[in-house]
């Protein structure tokens, strides 16, 4: 299953294995995504710093927080459509 990269964003940061994981489980199942690093803004460190990784819709104000797996992700992807 594909999706449209710029319809998901995955809220990350650098040397998180839970965030690693969440990016392997999309990858996984042909999801394209785009990747954000919350450390680079004080904002996405307050709102997400103790709940990445986050899948988000940028279309609607939907959100999948961790933990999560294909299942859900996919589950997520079609209430968005």
């Amino acid at each position: 299953m594909t999706s449209n990269a710029s319809a998901l964003i995955l809220y990350h940061t650098d040397g998180c294995h839970l965030c690693e994981i969440a990016q392997q489980i999309l990858t996984d199942n042909g999801i394209k995504f785009e990747l954000v690093d919350i450390c680079d803004d004080a904002v996405l460190v307050a709102r997400y710093g103790t709940t990445i990784p986050v899948l988000s819709c940028k279309a609607q104000i939907k959100q999948l927080g961790w933990p999560f797996d294909a299942e859900q992700v996919l589950t997520f992807i079609r209430s968005i459509r």
